[in-house]
């Protein structure tokens, strides 16, 4: 490991005496300027990935950026597009916010560029970032929504799900289920009509039911019967027994009944985090205070 670094030290100094060479006035004679500033980005990117070697993700950053400066120098948009890209995903390891900063770059060629799907890809990274290292939902939220509306306009749309999910996910978790529920809604009704994608219509119909209890028992009972005439297996799902279950014990109040009904569920099939905290938020409305 250290020997891979040592080396790309010692290819960070060749690349910038490549660099000073380009500028003299015998380096820019014919063409010549050009030839020394593409030597010295390659070189640029073999220092990159030594550090990369060597796990030295700061340094593997930097030397990436440095060759995506020459590329764009050179007016090579679509490699200074890759090695910023590179870059961010190096420092995406150690620095959070340097990351973002070279993704929004590599964003911004891709998008200029119509690679709307790769500048999507670009828009995923960034998200992750603010949902793992950073914490940031309100920021993960906009950017899975970016990379949704690039999917779209490229009929990705089994990619653009993927994203609205996340959006759907995380805008319950800060209290927006309304657009949680337009969301799950509209995954669940295209997975209805997709043969391969039938069985995961009644989860997405399960979490926006429960988003629809979050806001109106009556709405949320409407709802439930809806989507029982959209499709027609839900009523026999644990999960559809589960939403009456609940239902009934929020019209009568039972407190008690609510929580049989969620262990008798959590007993078979264990909830997830997310859907522990949103039946949480439901029990407490009808003065419940613990779900164990």
């Amino acid at each position: 490991m250290a020997d891979q670094e040592q080396k790309g030290k010692e290819l960070m100094a060749e690349a910038e005496k490549k660099v000073r060479s380009s500028q003299t006035f015998f380096g820019s004679l014919f063409g010549g300027s050009t030839t020394k500033l593409e030597e010295a980005s390659e070189i640029y990117q073999r220092a990159a990935n030594s550090f990369k070697m060597a796990k030295a993700w700061s340094a593997a950053g930097k030397a990436f950026k440095k060759s995506a400066s020459l590329e764009k120098k050179m007016k090579n948009k679509p490699r200074a597009g890759y090695r910023l890209a590179e870059a961010g995903s190096c420092y995406k390891k150690v620095d959070g916010e340097e990351a973002v900063r070279c993704l929004q770059q590599a964003i911004e060629i891709f998008t200029d560029m119509g690679r709307f799907t790769i500048a999507a890809k670009h828009l995923i990274t960034v998200a992750e970032i603010y949902e793992g290292n950073s914490i940031d939902l309100e920021k993960a939220i906009e950017y899975y929504e970016r990379a949704a509306d690039y999917y779209k306009g490229e009929d990705s749309t089994s990619s653009a799900n993927k994203c609205l999910l996340k959006v759907a996910q995380y805008s319950a978790q800060l209290e927006n289920y309304g657009k949680s529920v337009e969301i799950y809604e509209e995954v669940a009704e295209v997975a209805v009509k997709t043969p391969l994608l039938k069985y995961s219509a009644k989860d997405y119909f399960f979490k926006a039911a429960l988003c629809q209890m979050c806001i109106d028992t009556l709405n949320a009972k409407l709802a439930v019967q809806k989507y029982e005439e959209m499709f027609a297996a839900f009523a026999d799902s644990r999960e559809y027994k589960l939403l009456n279950k609940l239902l009934a014990a929020l019209e009568e109040e039972d407190v008690d009944g609510y929580t049989d009904a969620v262990k008798e569920y959590d007993s078979i099939s264990r909830l997830d985090q997310w859907l522990t905290t949103i039946l949480l938020r439901i029990k407490k409305s009808i003065g419940g205070m613990d779900l164990t």
